[in-house]
């Protein structure tokens, strides 16, 4: 039983059509370098805790007990964000303070998306027994999906976000934590101050969240 309408763009646990992971979207997109850190997190974390949560049920399917496997995928979900979290740092220390906190939230958005129902799982229904099989193959390509998704529209937002917010755009690296690659003329239009605290963001986003859903009614209406 695949969870692809559940997760895809157009569903309802989608990081636009549920507003899954709302949080994480509006505090990395302050900057496009801090965008660009998260999601390669967020890639690295969801990728490889399905596949290694996957493997284990897969390996050990005496073993790996029915209830607490969401603690086991908490478990490994973390794991692999101090993993990334630890090399990011590595390669630039300041820019890993940075985004630290937002690396740490990483691990439990992962861990609330579901992913941890994978492979046979016994439901009880009265006086029957039903065993509702999950396709591995399925839960890793969905939790990839949803990283894309939440990656894409955090990198995207933050494109348009810092801009009107700082005058600039930045990507990670070099001693002071990011790099200026776009840099505008304060006397311009911008910057918009108002949409650089999250309270402005969530004005902005708003606008977008809007426009979505009201082109979703109007492709899927017309089905």
């Amino acid at each position: 039983m695949s969870i692809n309408r559940h997760h895809s763009f157009w569903g309802s646990l989608s990081p636009l059509g549920g507003l899954m992971g709302i949080g994480l979207l509006i505090m990395a997109s302050a900057r496009l370098s801090w965008a660009i850190t998260v999601a390669g997190s967020l890639f690295w974390v969801y990728g490889l805790t399905t596949f290694s949560f996957a493997f284990l049920v897969s390996v050990g399917k005496k073993i790996m007990p029915e209830k607490g496997r969401n603690a086991i995928y908490t478990c490994l979900a973390a794991f692999f964000g101090c993993i990334y979290l630890f090399l990011f740092w590595l390669l630039c220390p300041f820019a890993a303070l940075e985004t630290f906190m937002l690396l740490l939230l990483v691990p439990l958005f992962c861990a609330q998306t579901g992913f941890a129902d994978v492979g046979t799982v016994e439901h009880t229904s009265g006086s029957k027994s039903i065993k509702i099989t999950t396709d591995v193959f399925d839960s890793v390509s969905d939790a990839i999906s949803v990283a894309t998704y939440l990656a894409v529209l955090s990198i995207a937002f933050s494109i348009i976000r810092e801009p009107l917010s700082y005058c600039s755009l930045s990507f990670p690296g070099t001693s002071q934590g990011m790099v200026t690659i776009m840099y505008f003329s304060s006397n311009s239009f911008f910057p918009i101050r108002i949409f650089a605290p999250s309270a402005g963001a969530l004005l902005l986003l708003g606008y977008f969240i809007c426009l979505y859903q009201y082109g979703k009614g109007k492709l899927l209406g017309s089905i």
